[in-house]
């Protein structure tokens, strides 16, 4: 047999390098080279016809395809079906991510339990009480879940093997090692072999695979960058500043929208699905308040109504601050710099604090209308009315440009009590909306001259 070859691979771009380095060639970065063993093509051929079902692959007409296998597995959860675009895809693989406490093992056991298909739950930072325990606790009930404490590469394809299940999840990635390496569990070359074992397993057989990873210090997914491109579906779980709920949201997904934004609650019974959203951003006080305004942003397919809060302040220093949470920072300073210059309002000698209500961040330019006004409204300290929504994109020159599915989000907001807009005048309905006064403007200045 071959003796194995030995790269170095970066964990933050995937870069291969034939000797090691204090800094990546490619990307930059520091440290970031790990040792990582190549097997020789016959071993690793040898290792893939182990599999059942292993075929050998030949081409064939797209045509003739059968779609018949397709067929999407409901997970019993509305929420994550529709992050994961329907359901899960027969020999798929997802990359679950989170904070420690978030709720993946969790969120996991509870769809596992209850998904009506053959599961094999593998754990490698429990024991089986453990995960029995959890079960209980969550009020599971007999299920007819199987769990397997190994971590273990080889061992686990053997599990699999020999099961065949029809869904499999692997609680973590970080803890499998494999033999063939003598790097220790949770290393760059430990995790890229691991995945891409898993990930060959799940084509080969059609079982759909699930991984709980590590996150950072910096809130990314540990292991390999290249990790991420193996997989078809990466979701991350993050809290809010309410620790009660949980966003899971879609970071990469070959078979549904990119983005897409699922919502839990976390309570004694563990996570429970959120069916309207918007709610929980809009608890607003009872009284209006300068500096506030609520929005409606679109998240994967679905809009969602947020509260933008600014609060703008004399500055005593020499630079005023510019402080934004849930936004870009930049996005905020361009802003500023258009609304002086197009609306003749200066707030260069003054400190602006934005913030997005409930730890949700916008990364689209619809908020671009409601986060001026909201500056505006605490720099004149005049409260807009709370039943006002607003969205838009604003333009170098002060104008203001649509956005997509404008017709959506008021309409959205009409379910919540909202009654007047101040939208772009291309967002303007055709047909007027019942309990919806709509206000187009076609620049910036004619939407201040509206507060």
């Amino acid at each position: 047999m071959a003796k194995p070859k030995t790269v170095y691979v970066c964990s933050e771009c995937g870069a291969d390098h034939p000797q090691w380095q204090g800094q990546c060639p490619d990307c930059g970065a520091w440290n970031t080279l790990g040792e990582f063993k190549v097997q020789s093509p016959s071993a690793r051929s040898a290792k893939a016809s182990g599999y059942a079902g292993a075929t050998q692959s030949v081409p064939q007409p797209l045509k003739n395809i059968s779609l018949e296998k397709s067929q999407r597995l409901a997970t019993g959860f509305i929420e994550l079906d529709r992050v994961l675009g329907g359901g899960l895809v027969a020999g798929s693989t997802i990359l679950i991510g989170g904070d420690p406490g978030a709720g993946k093992s969790t969120l996991l056991l509870q769809v596992m339990a209850q998904l009506g298909a053959k599961v094999l739950y593998i754990t490698g930072e429990e024991s089986p009480q453990q995960v029995a325990m959890r079960a209980h606790r969550l009020g599971l009930g007999e299920t007819g879940l199987d769990v397997l404490a190994e971590t273990s590469l080889e061992a686990i394809l053997t599990h699999l093997q020999k099961n065949q299940p029809d869904v499999a999840v692997i609680d973590s990635i970080q803890v499998v090692y494999s033999d063939a390496l003598s790097s220790a569990p949770g290393s760059v070359s430990q995790v890229r072999e691991s995945a891409a074992e898993l990930v060959r397993f799940a084509k080969q057989t059609g079982t759909a695979v699930f991984m709980v990873g590590h996150v950072t210090k910096d809130g990314n997914l540990a292991g390999p960058k290249v990790l991420e491109h193996m997989i078809d579906c990466s979701l991350m779980l993050d809290t809010t500043t309410d620790s009660r709920f949980r966003l899971l949201r879609s970071q990469k997904n070959r078979f549904g929208a990119v983005d897409e934004l699922g919502v839990f609650a976390m309570t004694d019974a563990g996570l429970k699905e959120v069916g309207n959203p918007s709610a929980i951003f809009l608890s607003r006080a009872e009284q209006p308040a300068a500096g506030t305004i609520v929005t409606a942003a679109w998240e994967g397919t679905r809009p969602l109504l947020v509260e933008i809060q600014a609060l703008v302040d004399t500055s005593q220093l020499h630079n005023p601050r510019r402080v934004v949470v849930g936004m870009d920072h930049n996005r905020l300073a361009m802003l500023l710099a258009v609304l002086h210059r197009h609306a003749g309002i200066a707030a260069g000698d003054q400190d602006v604090f934005v913030n997005v209500v409930g730890g949700v961040r916008i990364t689209e330019t619809a908020a671009d209308l409601p986060l001026v006004l909201s500056v505006l409204s605490s720099l004149r300290e005049r409260a807009i009315p709370t039943d006002w929504i607003s969205f838009g994109e604003i333009g170098l020159s002060g104008e203001l440009r649509p956005v997509n599915n404008g017709q959506e989000r008021l309409r959205e907001a009409v379910k919540h009590g909202f009654k007047k807009a101040i939208v772009p005048w291309a967002n303007r309905p055709k047909k007027s909306i019942l309990g919806m006064d709509v206000t187009a403007v076609k620049t910036l200045a004619e939407a201040v001259e509206q507060l």
